[in-house]
């Protein structure tokens, strides 16, 4: 009866065992305890030698840190270059400004400056002309100085003339001027005395005198010839040829 027990706990029939193990809870936790650390230990180890390897240890650390001070530096430096460009581009832009108010004011100047040479040239001619028509010493009456007339583009006559009292002090005269074209046409005689060319006129002095005429068609003019009448009294006349 023994042998069979014995024999029956030996085949797969046997009633089944719990394996249990006596070694206390504390001493489970401590060596838990003792693989955890031991793992960070060689995760720490793992993490140093994969520095080593990429070659950030602490000389590397001490450039890194060079470096970056060495980008601040750069940064600040490129921060005091662009206020530097920013002054120079407001300078230059002031510059341009002060050139093209420059360059306008000297065109002006400029401008007035031939105005003043033509005005000055004029002015001159205008001498030359009087200082043509002073009157001759002892004559007396009304004179015509310096009777001018001139053809533009064969259209039109252009003429002046300075009408002066011989006398200092003399009363005021007035009196009327009339102006006689002559020349030819188709090869005949041609006169013609304008009634616009009658112009009243006053002087105590002198006066100076001037018009346009204009050419009929197919006319050619050759003398021009001013009286200064006074009603029907001839007081003055001279001619001009073309």
């Amino acid at each position: 009866m023994r042998l069979r027990l014995f024999l029956r706990r030996l085949t797969v029939s046997a009633p089944r065992m719990a394996v249990r193990s006596a070694l206390p809870w504390p001493l489970r936790w401590l060596a838990l305890a003792v693989v955890f650390g031991f793992c960070a230990a060689l995760a720490l180890w793992a993490f140093e030698f994969g520095k080593t390897i990429a070659g950030i240890d602490g000389g590397s650390r001490q450039q890194l840190q060079q470096a970056l001070a060495q980008l601040q530096s750069l940064r600040a430096e490129q921060v005091t270059l662009k206020q530097a460009r920013d002054q120079a581009q407001s300078i230059a832009n002031t510059a341009d400004t002060l050139l093209t108010t420059q360059r306008a004011a000297q065109e002006t100047l400029q401008a007035q400056v031939r105005q003043l040479e033509l005005d000055n040239q004029s002015l001159r001619e205008d001498l030359g002309f009087f200082e043509q028509l002073i009157p001759a010493t002892g004559a007396a009456g009304i004179a015509i100085r310096g009777l001018q007339a001139e053809l533009r583009d064969g259209r039109e006559i252009k003429w002046q003339a300075l009408v002066m009292q011989s006398l200092k002090n003399a009363p005021e005269f007035s009196g009327r001027i009339e102006l006689t074209f002559a020349g030819s046409t188709n090869g005949k005689a041609w006169s013609l005395t304008p009634a616009a060319s009658a112009q009243a006129f006053r002087i105590r002095q002198y006066g100076r005198l001037q018009g346009i005429f204009q050419v009929p068609a197919q006319v050619s003019v050759k003398l021009v010839t001013l009286r200064v009448l006074d009603g029907t009294q001839v007081k003055a006349v001279q001619s001009v040829k073309l």
